[in-house]
């Protein structure tokens, strides 16, 4: 289920060994005994820094290819990982757990290549579960539990917002902000800081506006407001050496949603997207950006950017020494252009690839666990937040509303007195941040009291914490609630129709098309004519329940008549698969 494509400098004698040192058109990247180890190599994220490159799998393992060395990459001695994130001269690495470690020579100066816990370095013992890491130059950033937001590595250009007189480097996190929401920062001397009110703060090295800030303070000493942002809610920011992009997500006049990228910073590498610097994020207005045609997803190198759109488009632009660009030859480029991509063997569900850049190389690849959650508690949460999906109003101490899904709510909380659990539920609610309650309904959705143990202890005589989701689903979507479903299946003139959040936990087609951020598909229909009575009957009774009925009878051809619906809609995500069972209720007959 792999497919990895490269281009730029070449730092990988051991796979491209035919290949000269600037790589100028995409090719495809294997893994060293690939097919050996074929389940390990599903990959999750690819990182490239000036020194490395990290490749973390589904299973929470990951690899290292070292730049300075001629060997076979090595293993990360690391469990549980949930997310790499690289800078220039460091790697961080966020576990399960909700540890951060990382290595680098401004993070552990004697031992710069090895992985140390800089989260148990933390004075305050409550904020030592990280929710989210991100790796800056020479620096990392590390945002907690409790929003707080701390800072280790190198301050010589402010970037932990400290004076850089007093405070040239710390080896301990210190910290920076409360009440934050999200760090940004990448190959750059400076970071971003959103707080939970959609404020951007920022510090570090501004020389040409990197941070957006007109000013002639070339270092920013202290975190300091962004004003004149762009209207719309800030998804990500990536900042090169000498510059910063955003991504804005908006809606358009018939409420669509609406993607769009600014810059801001020093343009002489030609990594604005535009022609002339820019002291505040302004617009990088394209052709190639349609109305039709929406950013899932972009990323910044050193001074190169690759954005991918849902119409497959892969759009570049910036600096193309080393063939980074993968446009085939090495003419930089100021504005964003389109290049052609080698034939991709996943291209029915685009929204599963993602790009990373590098210093001066680029990577393309498929992996179905950014996009989309890799276990089904994470896809109910993620599916139940959509507007669409959620029709019942909490509110908040502070008097923010959050909603919720009717349904999950159904089932999960105790059956008996429904609307006076909600009544129950509102009045914990009343008396929680925003914050909290999020992590209350994660709670909810997924039966995990994991996410905050003594939250948990205040709800867990209103949850139903005994059935499973799968059993729960069949029961709701089989027996009662008609006007739910809501996605047309047709066979041979015939409709049925589905719930979307069923397909989107069995299918990583359907997953792809409902949560990516394109157009309703609501009125789409998918035909399954060829499938025959039986085989149609095992198929929705294993979309709701995971299971085979007893009494259905399994012969070759339903097996081979599956098989192939099976591969088509990618409906191997749920363990046990439903070939998987097939072939086992198919034995025990015979």
């Amino acid at each position: 289920m792999n497919e990895i494509i490269f281009f730029g400098y070449n730092e990988y004698p051991i796979l491209f060994e035919n290949e000269p040192n600037k790589i100028i058109k995409p090719i495809q990247f294997k893994f060293e005994n690939e097919n050996e180890n074929e389940n390990e190599k599903q990959i999750k994220q690819a990182l490239l820094s000036e020194f490395s490159t990290i490749f973390l799998f589904e299973n929470g393992k990951a690899i290292e290819y070292s730049n300075d060395s001629k060997q076979n990459p090595s293993e990360i001695q690391i469990e549980n990982i949930q997310k790499v994130t690289v800078g220039h001269q460091n790697a961080a690495i966020l576990t399960i757990e909700g540890n951060v470690f990382a290595k680098g020579r401004d993070i552990n100066p004697n031992k710069p290549k090895e992985f140390i816990n800089i989260s148990s370095l933390i004075e305050d013992k409550n904020d030592r579960v990280i929710e989210d890491v991100v790796a800056g130059y020479s620096s990392v950033y590390l945002l907690t539990s409790n929003q707080n937001v701390y800072g280790i590595g190198s301050n010589l250009s402010n970037q932990l917002g400290l004076d850089s007189e007093t405070l040239k480097k710390t080896e301990k996190p210190i910290l920076m902000m409360k009440n934050v929401s999200k760090i940004f920062s990448g190959f750059s001397t400076f970071a971003f800081l959103l707080n939970s009110n959609q404020e951007l703060f920022g510090c570090g090295f501004n020389k040409f506006g990197r941070l957006g800030l007109e000013t002639k303070e070339t270092k920013i000493k202290k975190l300091t407001k962004i004003q004149n942002i762009p209207k719309g809610k800030i998804i990500d920011i990536q900042c090169g050496y000498s510059h910063s992009i955003m991504l804005i997500e908006d809606e358009d006049e018939d409420q669509n949603p609406k993607r769009k990228l600014y810059s801001c910073g020093y343009s002489q590498y030609n990594g604005l997207g535009k022609n002339e610097h820019t002291y505040e994020f302004t617009e990088i207005k394209s052709s190639l950006f349609g109305n039709d045609n929406i950013i899932l997803d972009f990323s910044v190198g050193r001074q190169h950017t690759l954005i991918l759109t849902t119409k497959g488009k892969l759009i570049v632009f910036g600096n193309n020494e080393f063939g980074q660009l993968g446009t085939g030859d090495t003419k930089s480029q100021s504005i964003p252009i389109q290049i052609e991509l080698p034939k991709l063997r996943f291209n029915e569900n685009i929204s599963n690839y993602h790009v990373s850049c590098g210093f001066n190389n680029s990577f393309l690849y498929y992996s179905p666990f950014l996009s989309s959650f890799s276990n089904l508690e994470e896809d109910l949460i993620k599916l139940f937040r959509r507007k669409e999906f959620c029709d019942i109003s909490f509110k908040t101490e502070n008097g923010e509303i959050i909603k919720a899904h009717k349904l999950i709510l159904k089932y999960r909380l105790n059956q008996n007195q429904n609307q006076n659990q909600n009544e129950k539920l509102q009045e914990i609610i009343s008396k929680k941040s925003i914050k909290e309650s999020n992590q209350i309904f994660e709670m909810i959705y997924s039966n995990n009291s994991k996410i905050n143990p003594i939250l948990y202890s205040e709800i867990k005589e209103i949850i139903n914490s005994n059935e499973k989701i799968e059993e729960t689903m069949k029961k709701i979507y089989l027996n009662e609630n008609e006007n739910e479903k809501d996605f047309i299946i047709e066979r041979k003139e015939k409709q049925y129709k589905f719930p979307k959040l069923i397909l989107i936990m069995r299918s990583e087609l359907y997953r792809g098309m409902f949560l990516s951020v394109t157009n309703d598909t609501s009125n789409k229909v998918t035909d399954y004519s060829e499938l025959s009575n039986k085989s149609f009957q095992i198929f929705e009774y294993w979309i709701y329940s995971n299971q085979i009925k007893d009494e259905i009878e399994i012969t070759q051809e339903i097996i081979n008549e599956l098989d192939r619906g099976i591969d088509y809609f990618q409906l191997n995500q749920t363990n046990p698969n439903l070939f998987d069972l097939l072939i086992k209720k198919f034995n025990n007959q015979n």
